[in-house]
C-alpha cells in the first residue's frame, strides 16, 4: 500500500503506509516497489505520464473522474467492486444517496457565492468542478466568473461586481484562508462601488475531498452555512 503526503486519514494508521510521492510528483519506482495490485489515480490531480508509465509496466489502474457529488455513488460502487469490497461500497454509496435525497428538500437559501481556493493569484472554483457541484447541491449559486478556461478562474473585484457575488466562501485548503482575507477582498469591491459582500471560512476537506468523504462533507457544509 502507498499514499501521498496529503493522504492523512485514518490518522491512527496512515503513518504506517509508505509515501510514494505527491499528487503531481509521484515516484514511479516507489509505486512499483510496493508491488501494487491496483493504483488509484485522479484524472485532475495526477499527471497523464504517470498513468502511461503504470500501464506500460503492466499495473492495473483505476482512474477517478468526478465533477459532481451525484457521480460519487457510482464511483464508490465501481471501486469497491474492483477491490473485492462490494458490500462496503454499496453501504457507502447508499448512505450518500440518502444524504443527496435529503438535501433536495432541505436546500440552503439561494445566494450567489464565490468559493475561494487560492490567494496568489486570487482564484475561485467554477460550477462545473466538484467543489462547485458540492455547493450547488446545497442550494447555493456558483456563477462561472470566466467562461471556458480550466474551471479555476483568477478573481478580480470587477468580476465579483459583474456577477453580483453576495458572499465569499474561504476554503481552508489548498490555501488556508483567514477571514481577514475575505474582508480585504470585500473592501476592494466596496471601493469600486460594488455591493456589500460577506465572507465565511469553510472546511476545505468538506468542500473538495470526494468518495467516502462526500456524505459527511455535504452535511458539514450544510450545517456550517445554515
Amino acid at each position: 500500500v502507498g499514499r501521498t503526503p496529503w493522504c492523512i486519514h485514518p490518522a491512527g494508521k496512515v503513518g504506517q503506509v509508505a509515501v510514494v510521492g505527491g499528487t503531481k510528483t509521484p515516484n514511479i519506482n516507489k509505486i512499483l516497489a510496493t508491488n501494487p495490485d491496483l493504483v488509484v489515480l485522479d484524472r485532475e490531480e495526477n499527471p497523464k505520464e504517470v498513468y502511461d508509465s503504470l500501464i506500460e509496466a503492466g499495473i492495473d489502474v483505476f482512474v477517478c473522474s468526478v465533477e459532481h457529488p451525484k457521480e460519487v455513488p457510482a464511483l464508490l460502487r465501481e471501486l469497491a467492486t474492483k477491490i473485492n469490497r462490494k458490500e462496503s461500497g454499496e453501504a457507502w454509496a447508499s448512505a450518500l444517496e440518502e444524504v443527496l435525497q435529503e438535501l433536495e428538500s432541505n436546500a440552503l437559501p439561494t445566494s450567489r457565492i464565490a468559493p475561494m481556493i487560492w490567494h496568489e493569484p486570487l482564484m475561485s472554483v467554477g460550477p462545473h468542478k466538484y467543489a462547485g457541484g458540492v455547493l450547488t447541491t446545497l442550494g447555493l449559486e456558483v456563477p462561472a466568473l470566466v467562461e471556458g478556461g480550466n474551471g479555476y478562474p483568477v478573481v478580480t473585484p470587477e468580476l465579483l461586481i459583474h456577477h453580483r457575488i453576495e458572499g465569499l466562501l474561504l476554503s481552508s485548503e489548498p490555501h488556508p484562508f483567514a477571514l481577514e482575507e475575505g474582508v480585504a477582498i470585500a473592501a476592494k469591491v466596496a471601493e469600486l462601488g460594488g455591493q456589500k459582500i460577506w465572507s465565511k471560512c469553510i472546511d476545505g476537506e468538506a468542500l473538495t475531498w470526494f468518495g467516502t468523504h462526500t456524505a459527511q462533507g455535504l452535511k458539514t457544509l450544510h450545517s456550517a452555512l445554515i
